[in-house]
């Protein structure tokens, strides 16, 4: 039988390291993908140390940006010449940028297009077939912004509820194929995401950030238990109830002087 592995995107920092870790700490096989190869291959020692200690395989390390249009495909034959199907995919590459849509650069906006919304939908389903053939699972990395509008980085939301839309919507058609889909949808989390974005952490971030480790943990146990959404935090967990107590235009305003006090 073919060996299996989790393919895991933007493994190289924050949530994505730590995703990599809980995977292969449970038995997983892991194949790690990022732009940075030098972050990849001292997480794939680290890993790899522990999984020799205990008689697993090594990862596997693809270096590829995924704001290109071939890296499905990089991906793919890097799995093939490895002689490894997808188990799990975790489609947690992602970043966003702060300011005003018609002023920042148009590229880097689409740049988010490309990792946020096609790349996650190329790997989903280009190895859709090897998902239900070994009755995996998906993890989508969303965000708590993905229930929001959001003026001041809006591709960057608008990229979040695509996430948290395509998540669900794919969980319904995946289930009777015994394939599992869940969404992570954190607030903000201490990571590189915000020097990518160019901004500072407020006070959202003192009041509902959970650490990279946890956010991995709790989204990890959400697959495995066939979660259709996992909200990290307490105070998370309460957003789209409250959301559902104002009106749409509210919200915009709301987060639209909220996030535009930050400029």
């Amino acid at each position: 039988m073919t060996e299996r592995v989790t393919l895991i995107t933007g493994a190289s920092a924050g949530i994505g390291t730590e995703l990599a870790r809980v995977f292969a700490s449970n038995g997983h096989r892991v194949a790690l993908v990022a732009r940075r190869a030098d972050r990849l291959k001292a997480l794939a020692d680290e890993l790899g140390a522990k999984a020799g200690a205990a008689g697993g395989a090594t990862p596997i390390v693809i270096p590829c940006d995924l704001q290109q249009t071939d890296a499905g495909d990089k991906i793919a034959e890097a799995l093939t010449a490895a002689g490894v199907e997808v188990e799990y995919l975790v489609n947690n590459a992602g970043f966003g940028l702060f300011g005003l849509a018609i002023e920042r650069d148009r590229a880097e906006q689409l740049n988010v297009i490309n990792v946020n919304i096609r790349a996650l939908t190329d790997l989903t389903l280009r190895f859709a077939d090897q998902l239900i053939r070994n009755r995996g699972g998906i993890l989508n990395l969303g965000s708590i912004a993905g229930f929001l509008p959001g003026p001041g980085m809006a591709v960057y939301y608008a990229s979040k509820a695509y996430v948290l839309s395509f998540s669900e919507a794919l969980r319904c058609e995946l289930a009777p194929k015994g394939v599992r889909v869940t969404v992570v949808c954190p607030g903000p989390v201490p990571s590189e995401f915000q020097d990518r974005a160019g901004f500072a952490p407020g006070f959202d971030s003192a009041i509902l950030d959970v650490a990279p480790a946890e956010v991995a943990r709790q989204a990890y146990r959400g697959l495995m238990a066939n979660k259709r959404a996992v909200l990290p935090g307490a105070f998370i967990k309460l957003v789209p109830f409250l959301l559902r107590l104002f009106p749409r235009s509210f919200i915009l305003t709301a987060v639209g002087g909220f996030q535009l006090r930050k400029r």
